[in-house]
């Protein structure tokens, strides 16, 4: 579909008729020499980048991590929002303590529990949703240089984040288990001898974004033994543990570490609303402070608003029964999503299968660019987050994400359908030009061709030559 277009002159954009344009040439050498060194490594959210264009009605959007807020009832977000003006709008539109209010660390205390997590509520930092901690952590241990530890595929939206403070972000290879502490090991042996300590390891342990896989418990035992062997801090993302279709749960590692050197980051975001951006993190105590007084320069206190609602809803609702709804209907949309990559990605792709979480990790062949690819299927009216996005090495060029919480199991169907044709024609194209038969990938569980059902193979990112 053909997208309207700015008027355009030798500056820039053409702004509305009497108003100056947005930004122009001259603007940039204008102000060129104020920036700060570090935002020349600075790079744009692809989830952002795509909102605009996703939020479009025609647009089949399986590129961001949106849970399915239509399952939230108006007439209970009615009778919350009353209930909070009538018992508590005074303090619902005043400033709140830099922390958190105490009914609301109350609550995280609840949802923590949940998995075996004990926690002091003076222990808690309330955020503004889970990235600004990942924000906050960056800010506070952070010096142009140091290096932090992260899985590849890491999540694209902490990409921004580790850019902007200017770390040296070595990625450490996953399969289906995870993140490989084997080749964790190495790399902090590698640094060892360059003299270089870590700052922190950033993990998602749990169906992680963008991969879907889940550490084995041996390994995040190994990993928190490390970090202790170490001295070595674990940032210790975990927005998905709760959203389990199958398979028995893990522990997190803060559990088996106990607070030591692990920041635990958590969210209401997956489990009830993005929109309240509302998060909390636990840390051992200096850190955590640090990270108030972090907080304190960047926003204040979170939306005492946000926090009213919640402990409103906690006190009105049964938590986990809305949770139970929202697990069973994104396994059918999994599987729906799973059924509808069988059908229509040609043999030539594998993909990962998720036992929670909210994200599937697709790989095409090398040949193929997705970021390329990515522009075409806009044209078909469908997204996806290209692989790039989610390594700092610019690795991941024929890999992809995809997302099926937030859109209908139809949408989902249609959506692949439209990505799977233009894979089709981009690897039909590929075999007329070179007289080659595509290599289709092989099963290293049964060494065949993999086909059908064997192509959800174990999750394994392959390096691209150079």
């Amino acid at each position: 579909m053909p997208y309207p277009k700015a008027a355009m002159t030798v500056d820039g954009p053409r702004g509305e008729p009497g108003r100056p344009p947005r930004s122009t040439t001259r603007d940039l050498e204008r102000y060129a020499g104020l920036f700060a060194t570090r935002t020349q490594g600075l790079r744009s959210s692809a989830m952002r980048d795509l909102m605009a264009v996703t939020a479009r009605p025609e647009i089949i959007s399986l590129a961001g991590g949106l849970p399915d807020t239509s399952t939230f009832s108006p007439a209970l977000l009615g009778s919350l929002m009353r209930t909070v003006a009538e018992e508590a709008s005074a303090r619902a539109l005043q400033y709140g303590p830099t922390e958190g209010l105490e009914e609301v660390k109350a609550c995280i205390v609840e949802v923590m529990a949940e998995e075996d997590m004990r926690v002091d509520p003076d222990d808690l930092l309330v955020t503004a949703g889970g990235q600004q901690v990942i924000d906050l952590v960056c800010r506070t241990l952070l010096d142009p240089g140091d290096v932090v530890i992260a899985e590849g595929p890491t999540y694209p939206g902490a990409v921004p984040s580790l850019l902007a403070f200017q770390a040296d972000v070595r990625q450490i290879p996953t399969d289906d288990d995870g993140m490989r502490i084997d080749a964790l090991e190495e790399t902090l042996a590698g640094l060892d001898r360059e003299g270089r300590r870590p700052k922190f390891i950033y993990t998602i342990p749990s169906f992680q974004n963008p991969g879907g896989m889940t550490m084995s418990l041996e390994r995040r035992r190994r990993l928190v033994a490390i970090a202790r062997e170490r001295e070595v801090l674990i940032l210790e993302d975990n927005p998905y543990g709760l959203l389990r279709y199958e398979g028995d749960p893990q522990p997190t590692l803060r559990s088996l570490d106990g607070g030591d050197y692990v920041i635990y980051l958590g969210t209401f975001s997956k489990i009830l609303s993005p929109g309240l951006r509302l998060g909390w993190t636990t840390a051992p105590r200096p850190i955590l402070d640090k990270l108030n007084v972090g907080k304190q320069g960047a926003d204040l206190c979170s939306s005492t608003f946000g926090q009213h609602f919640v402990a409103a809803y906690f006190a009105a609702q049964d938590w986990r029964a809305y949770l139970g709804t929202l697990v069973a209907l994104y396994r059918r949309r999994r599987d729906a999503m799973l059924a509808a990559l069988d059908e229509h990605l040609p043999p030539e792709a594998t993909w990962t299968r998720p036992r929670g979480g909210l994200f599937i990790w697709a790989r095409l062949p090398d040949y193929l660019d997705t970021t390329d690819l990515l522009a075409r299927a806009l044209r078909e009216q469908v997204a996806f987050v290209p692989g790039r996005a989610a390594y700092l090495d610019g690795r991941g060029g024929s890999e992809l994400r995809l997302n099926f919480s937030g859109v209908t199991e139809e949408d989902i169907h249609e959506g692949v359908r439209r990505i799977g044709r233009i894979v089709g024609e981009q690897v039909a194209m590929y075999s007329t030009l070179t007289g080659l038969e595509p290599v289709r990938p092989v099963s290293r569980e049964t060494g065949d061709s993999a086909g059908g059902a064997g192509r959800v193979v174990p999750f394994h990112v392959k390096r691209r030559a150079g």
